[in-house]
């Protein structure tokens, strides 16, 4: 292919059938609008009821969308999803492994195996499952895009949650391995390493004046990510523009790493 071969549709995702676990709500439900307006059908997953909010969303823009409730950590969940998804539309063309707890205990020695289990659970394996079952349809036909969601805690300490530092590490790792025996069927598996981001779930943190200075201090943005930062992170690596990036953790993070 020569340069002038290269032109915005690469940057399509018609046609394209994805998987988001996690895909009903925070991160998760961004990235499932963004495929969507790319022109991907979605399958969102989740143990959460859906409010029909994500639907509503991804299929104005002129998509199918469905939504399976599902414990992904639960034996054959994994598989049940999958087989879904190409029963539904014929193949699984993405992957977005989205799904993600994090328990909080600030002294360590109450850090239980308890909480551990299940967040390396949730996190990791999970993540390795839908992968497995996702690669007995796309390693056949040759084809496939899978993105792992970390953190900025896959390159940090993580301190009152050694468990979620640790599960974040690990998907750095499965995407790395992944990527080197997927790479030979034209399967490209990346992550995204998303830092500190204005949703819900960080609502708290943000209203604490001494603790959002301290992370804005931190951010050469000088500002917390806006769920559309990562939007088009998202869509380039589920499309044809990003089939020579492999194995890769791109962090959105508006420089934090670099302060």
């Amino acid at each position: 292919m020569n340069i002038m071969d290269f032109n915005m549709d690469f940057f399509s995702l018609k046609g394209k059938n994805a998987i988001v676990t996690g895909g009903n709500s925070g991160l998760g439900q961004a990235f499932s609008v963004a495929l969507a307006k790319g022109g991907a059908n979605i399958m969102a997953v989740s143990i959460m009821e859906d409010d029909g909010e994500t639907k509503d969303w991804v299929t104005s823009c002129g998509v199918e969308y469905k939504y399976v409730m599902a414990d992904i950590t639960e034996e054959g969940e994994c598989k049940r999803v999958v087989d879904d998804c190409v029963n539904t539309w014929g193949s699984i063309d993405i992957l977005v492994n989205c799904a993600g707890i994090c328990i909080n205990i600030e002294d360590v020695t109450k850090f239980t195996r308890k909480e551990w289990d299940k967040m390396v659970s949730v996190n990791l394996t999970a993540a390795f499952e839908m992968i497995h079952e996702s690669c007995k349809y796309m390693i056949p036909q040759q084809s496939g895009k899978i993105i792992n969601i970390a953190s900025l805690f896959a390159f940090l300490g993580g301190q009152w949650s050694p468990a979620y530092a640790a599960t974040k590490h690990g998907i750095v790792g499965l995407t790395k391995s992944m990527c080197d025996e997927l790479a030979q069927f034209n399967i490209q598996v990346n992550a995204i390493a998303p830092g500190y981001f204005a949703t819900k779930l960080t609502e708290k943190t943000r209203s604490d004046a001494k603790r959002n200075g301290e992370i804005l201090a931190h951010i050469p943005a000088n500002r917390w990510g806006w769920l559309a930062d990562l939007m088009g992170t998202c869509v380039f690596l589920s499309s044809h523009a990003a089939d020579y990036v492999n194995g890769h953790t791109l962090t959105v993070d508006g420089g934090y790493l670099m302060r």
